[in-house]
């Protein structure tokens, strides 16, 4: 499956094989135990995705949820997106050589990790990953990029 209609993540979850379930809410698991606070679990983009909650930044270019980390059971493979750690350069340094020292060998782009099991991924190195990114620091590294509109002396948007 590459993107589900799922409306929710149980949805999502049960749509899936239990071998394939299995590897999804194992690193499901890691993610949620290492998440920092502020963030919120939801379906995106047709995957399960920890995002900033728009009540918290409702300002992005397409109304939808900054997206810090989804996780995804594509077709043959599994897909780790992890926008915090390619918005991070050390931290995604941390990763992949915290990775080579565990003896595992990333199929990385610039925020996705593709597996096809949980063991091929270094899983403590990937806990501190997910943990390294504040909900703070996370909105301040899309700020710089994409920095907020200009607000009138109302509050509106100019």
């Amino acid at each position: 499956m590459v993107q589900s209609k799922a409306k929710t993540v149980q949805g999502y979850l049960d749509e899936l094989p239990p071998e394939r379930r299995a590897v999804v809410a194992k690193v499901r698991d890691l993610v949620r135990r290492n998440l920092p606070a502020g963030y919120e679990e939801a379906m995106a983009y047709g995957m399960i995705g920890w995002q900033v909650p728009l009540a918290r930044h409702p300002e992005t270019y397409n109304g939808q949820p900054l997206l810090y980390a989804a996780l995804a059971a594509q077709k043959n493979t599994y897909s780790l997106y992890l926008t915090g750690c390619y918005m991070d350069p050390p931290t995604r340094a941390g990763l992949i050589a915290a990775s080579a020292d565990a003896g595992k060998t990333l199929d990385m782009g610039k925020s996705c990790i593709r597996f096809r099991k949980a063991d091929d991924l270094p899983l403590a190195a990937l806990g501190k990953a997910v943990a390294a990114v504040a909900l703070k620091d996370f909105i301040a590294s899309h700020e710089k990029v994409h920095p907020p509109k200009a607000r009138n002396k109302t509050g509106g948007k100019r």
